[in-house]
């Protein structure tokens, strides 16, 4: 008996553990603690359309909602024809744009591409919008940027720098969410795949957001007797 209080009272002499402490919720602006940030990203410093210096992940994604894609100024094959729906996008969303969400295109012949030849791409094509920035520089970090972030392990692809004009990536920094689309696919489905990765929001946003699409939907019904909206 004395044998079992001893122990009994030895193990109360110890100190409890600590409780966890509770993850951080999502906050759009700031990083996500379990984001990779510039181990994935890079920090490598790239010139803008506008000819300003950036650093990749320090300026331009840490902490934010944002769409990137690759294009180069003389194509002639699918970067105009891309570019021209991600002006139907940022159209769609330019409530957002340069606000909490952004859009960055990425020249693969940064070579070629200086910033005077982005801004004169931009313009021939509607893309000089607030919140998207067309983006040039160093060879390598441009090539380390497309591997890291657009790699599809199928040498077949990942070496052709073509390869890749096509995927439209979607990040949101604050959530720690990433995905891709194709922004040839329907507008829906764009805009579908960009609200997965959108900020948190609260019982009473969603409730009000549904409240209006209801309000949508029912005014469809009643004009074409079925949904129009998707």
């Amino acid at each position: 008996m004395k044998r079992r209080r001893f122990l009994t009272k030895f193990g109360a002499d110890q100190p409890a553990e600590p409780p966890a402490k509770p993850l951080r919720a999502p906050v759009q602006g700031v990083p996500h603690v379990g984001s990779p940030g510039p181990r994935l990203f890079t920090n490598a410093r790239l010139r803008t359309h506008e000819n300003k210096e950036v650093r990749f992940y320090d300026d331009l994604i840490a902490g934010k909602q944002v769409l990137i894609n690759l294009m180069y100024a003389t194509c002639e094959g699918a970067c105009p024809m891309i570019t021209s729906r991600l002006v139907k996008v940022y159209d769609a969303l330019k409530d957002r744009m340069g606000k909490d969400l952004f859009m960055y295109s990425i020249t693969v012949k940064p070579e070629e591409d200086d910033p005077a030849a982005l801004m004169h791409y931009a313009h021939m094509h509607g893309a000089l919008k607030p919140g998207w920035v067309f983006l040039t520089g160093d060879p390598y970090d441009i090539e380390t940027i497309r591997y890291k972030l657009f790699a599809m392990d199928h040498i077949a692809i990942d070496t052709n720098i073509y390869g890749h004009t096509s995927f439209l990536k979607i990040v949101n920094d604050a959530t720690n969410r990433s995905l891709h689309v194709d922004p040839q696919a329907q507008l829906s489905t764009v805009l579908w795949k960009i609200s997965m990765a959108n900020p948190h929001r609260t019982r009473e946003q969603i409730f009000e957001d549904n409240l209006k699409l209801q309000e949508r939907i029912d005014k469809e019904r009643r004009v074409y007797g079925y949904r129009m909206t998707t």
